[in-house]
C-alpha cells in the first residue's frame, strides 16, 4: 500500500502545481481576485484546476480502497494513468479546450475502474 500511498501524494501535489499555475495565470491575465472569469486563459487554467479537484474526490478514496481490496500494484498503475491523464489534460485544454478529451479519459476511465473495481472487491471480501 506505501505505491498507492505514493501515487496518491503524487495527484495531490500534481493539484497543489495546478493551483500554483492559476495563481500564476492570474497575475499574468490580471484577473483580480475573487474574480474567476475575465480571461480565456485564465479561465481554462481555472477550469483544469477546478475538474481535478472533482476527480480527486473519487480518486483518492477510490484509489485507495481498490489498493486494499484488490491489488496495490494495479491500484498504483492506473494511479498513474490518472496522474498523467491529468497532466495531458492540463496541456490540451490550455492549448485549446477542444483539446481536452484524450487527457480527460486517461483520468475519468481509471477512476471508473477504482471505484467499481473498489466496490467488486469489497463486497465479494464479506
Amino acid at each position: 500500500m506505501a505505491l498507492v500511498a505514493a501515487v496518491i501524494a503524487l495527484a495531490l501535489i500534481e493539484f497543489l502545481v495546478f493551483g500554483l499555475l492559476v495563481g500564476r495565470a492570474r497575475v499574468r491575465c490580471n484577473v483580480q481576485p475573487p474574480a474567476t472569469t475575465g480571461h480565456p486563459v485564465f479561465e481554462r487554467y481555472f477550469r483544469v484546476q477546478q475538474n481535478t479537484l472533482e476527480q480527486l474526490i473519487v480518486f483518492v478514496p477510490a484509489v485507495w480502497l481498490f489498493g486494499l481490496y484488490v491489488s496495490s500494484l494495479w491500484a498504483a498503475g492506473l494511479g498513474v494513468l490518472f496522474v498523467v491523464g491529468r497532466a495531458l489534460y492540463l496541456t490540451g485544454y490550455v492549448a485549446d479546450p477542444r483539446k481536452r478529451f484524450a487527457g480527460f479519459g486517461l483520468s475519468y476511465l481509471p477512476n471508473v475502474i477504482l471505484a467499481v473495481g473498489a466496490l467488486v472487491g469489497a463486497i465479494l471480501s464479506l
